[in-house]
């Protein structure tokens, strides 16, 4: 597995219950469920970016 860098996440209350919710639901750990999260984002971002016509 690759190696994983550790930083401070500062994040809003609500929002880091509603994703240890989740996280529950999904049987992963909160910090897993916010890195599934991201990787989603940015597979998404990729996929607009490939799909948007050249400038």
């Amino acid at each position: 597995m690759a190696e994983k860098k550790a930083f401070i996440l500062r994040i809003n209350p609500e929002v880091l219950k509603e994703i240890e919710t989740w996280a529950g639901d999904e049987f992963r750990s909160t910090n897993g469920q916010i890195e599934y999260l991201l990787q989603q984002a940015l597979h998404e971002r990729k996929k607009k970016i490939k799909k948007s016509p050249k400038s």
